[in-house]
């Protein structure tokens, strides 16, 4: 297994190398990557085998072009200058701000888009059903999501009174997110505060800041820049034993207590869906955007019980996944 995924990482830091079959035509996909090869192997795996579910063979029927951004957005036009150098035929992001730099980028290159956070309200589609332009992808919210992972905090903290959110203001979607917070807080009778990280630097003002709050608990909103630091945010988390829910299940693996959400590996591997359709010649603006479907809950028992919580049986009869 150990060997498994190292081959897969080193294959994953570089572009392909493989060259196409005398007379074949190969499609070159631009892959832009919010954070590098080895943290997003458990996303780029599974969009490969999408491929190879759909007969493609890389190498002789498409090379996959891989730009990373570390964790950087600003990092994103430079990128992208490269992979429209290179004449991609399609250019496939994740999250709100990859998309949205790739159409300041091109109005021309196919986009297909994962885990879109509101490509309605951040203008990158017209509608969900007629995109329009040259976008189409997935959508990665629900209503009332963070509601619910509010909810499940309350049902695993029954005497929670307050809650902070981590949010990053560069990312056009956490405008609804908040909004959504404040009012599913609410509702439950929490109150509430927002800290905000818009870079790695931002880290340790913002922990310091919900140090000195001492929250009941944590709720993190889906942020690829949050995704790059799980580990930092984790581990700041356990060091001050807050309870915390997150969009995605890696900060669980890592160890998180819980995680909410859709399948961003199982939407990554849809993404070879739609590239095919527009390799086939079908155009984004007729593609309809897909909605997730199924939403995963995954615990960490381990977490739990060194935070000195017992998760009611009701929400473990409704967990898909238990760390132990």
């Amino acid at each position: 297994m150990r060997l498994a995924t190292a081959l897969l990482l080193t294959i994953l830091s570089a572009p392909l190398a493989a060259e196409a079959q005398p007379g074949a035509k190969t499609s070159r996909i631009g892959f832009l990557g919010n954070s590098t090869a080895v943290l997003e192997a458990n996303l780029v795996g599974p969009f490969r085998e999408g491929f190879r579910e759909l007969g493609y063979v890389e190498g002789r029927d498409l090379i996959i072009e891989y730009r990373w951004a570390g964790g950087q957005y600003d990092r994103f036009p430079t990128l992208i200058a490269e992979l429209v150098a290179l004449k991609v035929d399609v250019i496939v992001t994740a999250g709100t701000p990859a998309a949205l730099a790739v159409r300041r980028a091109t109005t021309t290159i196919p986009l297909v888009m994962v885990a879109v956070g509101d490509p309605i309200g951040s203008g990158l589609v017209a509608s969900l059903g007629r995109p329009g332009g040259n976008a189409t992808g997935l959508v990665s919210i629900a209503p009332d999501l963070e509601g619910k992972r509010l909810q499940l905090l309350r049902e695993v903290v029954p005497k929670l009174s307050d809650v902070t959110f981590l949010l990053n203001p560069a990312n056009p979607f956490h405008v609804a997110s908040e909004k959504e917070g404040r009012a599913a807080a609410k509702a439950l009778g929490l109150k509430v505060s927002f800290v905000a990280v818009r870079a790695e630097s931002e880290f340790d003002r913002a922990f310091q800041a919900i140090a000195r709050q001492r929250p009941g608990a944590l709720v993190m909103f889906a942020d690829r820049l949050f995704l790059h630091h799980r580990a930092r945010i984790v581990e700041f988390a356990a060091g001050n034993r807050f309870p915390a829910v997150y969009p995605y299940t890696e900060l669980v693996e890592a160890g998180g207590l819980m995680s909410f959400g859709p399948s961003y590996p199982g939407m990554h591997k849809r993404a070879a869906y739609f590239v095919d359709k527009i390799l086939k010649g079908v155009k984004p603006a007729d593609l309809p955007m897909e909605q997730p479907s199924k939403f995963e809950l995954v615990i960490n028992v381990r977490t739990a019980k060194a935070l000195g919580l017992t998760i009611p049986r009701s929400v473990l009869l409704r967990a898909d996944e238990l760390i132990q």
